[in-house]
């Protein structure tokens, strides 16, 4: 443990920063699920509805530097492309 108190503090803000980018990170990979879901039920309108929170989703944590925003931009490609492909 450290001695000093700005290397506490640290840490104190390191860990409140992991725990906001997991939950953060955790809910867009639940948004991309729900649109492979819909996309699996074979559901257009679900699966254009779940696209539309998803990318949402991706783009807010891009902005907030959790996800590069190639990264981003790559995983919003993907879900478009398999939204777009069923038919």
């Amino acid at each position: 443990m450290a001695n000093i108190k700005s290397a506490k503090k640290r840490i104190l803000v390191a860990r409140t920063k992991t725990e906001r980018n997991k939950s953060i990170r955790s809910s867009v990979k639940t948004a991309i699920k729900k649109v492979y879901a819909a996309i699996e039920t074979g559901d257009k309108a679900a699966a254009n509805a779940a696209l539309l929170a998803a990318t949402s989703a991706i783009d807010s944590a891009a902005s907030k530097g959790i996800y590069h925003k190639n990264n981003a931009s790559r995983k919003v490609s993907r879900l478009a492309l398999a939204v777009n492909k069923m038919a």
